[in-house]
């Protein structure tokens, strides 16, 4: 199946980065986001990561950048990568919108990191061309990909997104439909506890993430990670997995909803858990 033009919806942080290592492997990326301005932001970002990687051997950023098109609405293509909000309604309200535009035989993925593909799949009419395809931040540096199956995913279409990703350069890791996959489902409770371990007093941002770092070897410890994350993005990670799984254990720790009452929602906003305004 070939897979040589992309729609990427969403052109933050994660599909910014996603339309890049798809229009650096050599294929057409048109690029849309609802949101003024967006687009342009996200093609700066592109520019300067590019830059980044050209000093270290990487492809020239005009080169790269010459395949990525911005459109004003979904349009037609072989594969469409959903990267907005981390919102079911406004999830599934791309997915309906592409399945009426986009060609019968396109694929839709989804780089949801918690909301069920099945969900989505089901506002469609093609549910087995429907796939998770959850890439990681930063998009140009991590290689994994999580792809992951809905209900009705055939195995053409899941076969098609591991061969992608593969040529991507990135690893796919096959996971099923439940709720924050596998990734998530591991990772959203260490965030958790760790701010449980800042709002109880047991020790400081820099303590718990020092810890995390030299003692089990991770190249960012929780609360810095969170903050590149997006705290709110955690919660509502959170919010899937506590409502998905039913186990009190999934529940966002009050601190994290009140720094994001506050605006405190990490990098993206200056400030979450650490300040970022210097």
């Amino acid at each position: 199946m070939k897979l040589e033009r992309v729609l990427v919806v969403g052109a933050g942080q994660m599909g910014g980065g996603i339309a890049q290592v798809v229009a650096a492997s050599g294929r057409r990326v048109l690029l849309h986001d609802a949101a003024p301005g967006a687009v342009e932001h996200g093609l700066e970002t592109m520019r300067r990561s590019l830059a980044k990687l050209a000093e270290k051997g990487g492809a020239d950023p005009d080169e790269v950048l010459v395949r990525v098109e911005p459109v004003d609405d979904l349009a037609a293509a072989d594969l469409m990568i959903e990267a907005v909000v981390e919102d079911a309604a406004v999830k599934e309200d791309v997915f309906r919108r592409a399945d009426e535009l986009l060609p019968p035989e396109a694929i839709l993925a989804s780089n949801t990191s918690s909301i069920p593909i099945t969900s989505l799949a089901a506002v469609t009419g093609r549910p087995e061309r429907v796939v998770g395809m959850h890439f990681f931040n930063p998009v140009p540096v991590l290689r994994l990909v999580e792809v992951i199956r809905g209900l009705e995913t055939s195995d053409e279409t899941a076969a098609a997104i591991v061969e992608l990703a593969r040529d991507l350069g990135k690893e796919p890791a096959e996971a099923r439909d439940f709720p924050g996959f596998v990734s998530n489902r591991i990772l959203m409770p260490f965030i958790n506890e760790a701010a449980y371990a800042l709002m109880e007093g047991v020790a400081e941002p820099e303590a718990i993430d020092t810890i995390a770092k030299l003692g089990f070897a991770h190249p960012l410890g929780p609360l810095a990670l969170a903050d590149l994350i997006g705290l709110d993005t955690c919660v509502a990670i959170m919010e899937v997995l506590h409502r998905g799984l039913g186990q009190a254990k999934y529940a966002p720790c009050p601190l994290l909803r009140q720094y994001v009452q506050a605006g405190r929602l990490g990098r993206k906003s200056g400030r979450g858990f650490y300040d970022y305004s210097s």
